[in-house]
């Protein structure tokens, strides 16, 4: 078991997220303001409590990427695991858009749903290649779950 990290791949690899995640939050942010003004689902978190959520998760995807990109010498199953990879993130980074800024819930819904998926596919090609990596992303997938729940809920309870 090769234990050595390269920090440069590292770094990478959590600010890519981070930089998707944090984008996405800047060109929402209007968007977010008028979110607090709607209805919402029995529940719902406290405002504050997304981006520290948000920040966690994008960290762990972003190493459980490093440890899928380190493989790439010895298992030819990560060029297709990353480009999964790379889908759910940009599908994640247009949710927001989709949700905050157009107000079209249903359709972010959908969106959602088509993210959801991708981020599974994502976890189960990283598990393939490594257990740790695949586990990395469970808590993704489990936050997007309740991210649906929510994102429907606010649908039928605002339209």
């Amino acid at each position: 078991m090769n234990l050595s990290i390269k920090l440069k791949p590292l770094i990478i690899s959590i600010i890519i997220p981070l930089a998707v995640g944090g984008v996405s939050a800047l060109l929402t942010m209007n968007g977010m303001q008028d979110f607090k003004n709607i209805k919402q689902p029995p529940l719902s978190p406290p405002g504050w409590l997304f981006p520290v959520v948000w920040s966690i998760l994008y960290i762990l995807m972003g190493i459980a990427s490093y440890i899928v990109y380190t493989k790439r010498k010895t298992d030819n199953r990560t060029e297709s695991a990353l480009k999964f990879y790379v889908a759910q993130l940009v599908f994640n980074f247009f949710w927001s858009i989709i949700f905050f800024n157009l107000d079209a819930y249903l359709f972010a819904f959908i969106w959602l749903v088509i993210l959801w998926a991708l981020i599974l596919l994502t976890t189960i090609k990283f598990y393939q290649v490594s257990k740790p990596a695949g586990y990395l992303m469970v808590l993704y997938l489990l936050w997007v779950t309740f991210a649906g729940y929510l994102n429907l809920a606010i649908y039928i309870l605002n339209r």
